[in-house]
Order: structure tokens, then sequence, then C-alpha cells
């Protein structure tokens, strides 16, 4: 039976539908028009083009951040409606891992470069062992310098992927001649990559709670640190 794959985790909005590892439809656009304006649409439109019914839905994956704030929220709150309404489990995949399905390569380490804001992205490497990705450490916060100086480190050939790969890294002169950059549908995130990873979950019947799953953030929003801010500035004005 199919799953449903959804990745709204950055300015893409993506939808897929696979079946014991076959893609069976896909749907990856970037437009002005937000996630609100286009996944549940997106959702009906791939579903026909996989000629697959929503009843015939076995599970519902998503990407599980870290990235857009107001993306990962949209994308998780329709594939709960969507788990919940039909009765079937949800899937969370991180989308950095989903991002490492793209170069499924032993021997090769991915690197996801995703905005985290103010020059800023979330990162991890990745490595492929007995045909699954494996994170090789915890997520980091850096600069991006500091995320290239940190593939320059790697002893092994470096596949950036993620939006800021395909926005700001190809631009760059003088990258390490162990880093490659793919071309864009190499290095933005897709719905079918989440659908691999969740098969890959479901088979081991890893699902999460259609009550329990969150997000995976990282760092506070802009308005969590302004409000953080305030409180200290007005302690501070307090104490004096």
């Amino acid at each position: 039976m199919p799953i449903l794959a959804i990745d709204t985790a950055t300015m893409v909005s993506s939808v897929a539908v696979a079946d014991a590892g076959k893609l069976l439809a896909e749907l990856t656009v970037q437009t002005r028009l937000t996630h609100s304006e286009t996944l549940l649409p997106h959702v009906q439109q791939v579903l026909e083009m996989a000629n697959t019914k929503k009843q015939d839905l076995e599970a519902v994956a998503v990407s599980m951040g870290p990235g857009s704030f107001t993306g990962l929220r949209i994308g998780l709150a329709t594939a709960k409606a969507i788990a919940y309404g039909l009765n079937i489990p949800i899937i969370g995949v991180p989308t950095m891992e989903a991002l490492a399905w793209h170069y499924p390569v032993p021997g090769v380490a991915v690197v996801p470069f995703i905005d985290a804001q103010k020059n800023n992205v979330y990162t991890n490497i990745y490595t492929w062992e007995k045909g699954e990705p494996k994170a090789q450490g915890d997520i980091q916060v850096m600069t991006i310098d500091d995320a290239v100086l940190f593939c320059s480190q790697q002893d092994m050939p470096v596949m950036a992927v993620g939006d800021i790969a395909a926005k700001k890294l190809k631009a760059r002169e003088n990258l390490p001649v162990n880093l490659y950059i793919g071309p864009q549908h190499l290095v933005m995130p897709r719905a079918a990559n989440v659908a691999m990873a969740g098969l890959k979950r479901l088979e081991k019947e890893m699902v999460d709670s259609v009550m329990d799953l969150e997000p995976v953030y990282i760092r506070r929003s802009a308005a969590e640190e302004m409000l953080a801010k305030k409180q200290a500035e007005a302690a501070k004005a307090k104490e004096s």
C-alpha cells in the first residue's frame, strides 16, 4: 500500500506518493505562493497523478525540520489532519536525513545547508551505511563560512545539499576541492526523499504519535528572541 509524503520545510513545496520503494508521483514547486495556499491542492493533485485514493494510503510521512518555522507547522498540521482523518500512522522524517537520500553513495559525505537566518545554516554530516544515511553527530547551527570550513575538514568527498547550497554556495569562489554542489534538482528538498525514508521507517514499525509529534526547530523563532531580549532589558531596568 502507498504512503503520502510532504516536505514544506523550506520555500520548496513538495508532495509525493510512493509504494514499496517505487515513486508513483511527485509534485515539487517553488513559487511566491505560500504553503497554506498550495499544499492541499497539491496533495489532491498528486494522488490523482498516482491513481491512488486517499483511502488506500497506508501512512503519511512528513519532513520535521529544522527549517522554516511556518513551513514546518503547515506541513505537520496537514499531515496530522490526514493521518487522523484516515486513521493511519504518521511518520516524522528529519529534513536533513531526507536530503541525504539525494546521494546514496558509500564513501561520500552528504552535508545539508539549510537556512537558519542571519547568515547561519543548520548543518550535519551524513554517510551511507548498510543502505541508510547515518548522522555523524548532532545538528549544528553555524555561519556559512564555518560550514564550508567544516566540509573542507572531511577526509572524503562532500556533497552539499539544501536550499543554501543552491542559493549561495554556487556563487562562491575557491570552494574546498572536496566540496561538490549538484544540480538544482539534486540539492533541493523533495518529498520523494521523505517518502523513501518514511517507507524504511514503516518497514521497521517506527511510526509516531499523531498527537505528540512536533517539529524540530533547533533555535528560537525571531519573535521568541525578541521577547527574550525585551524581558532581559526589563529585568535589567528593574534592577537599576
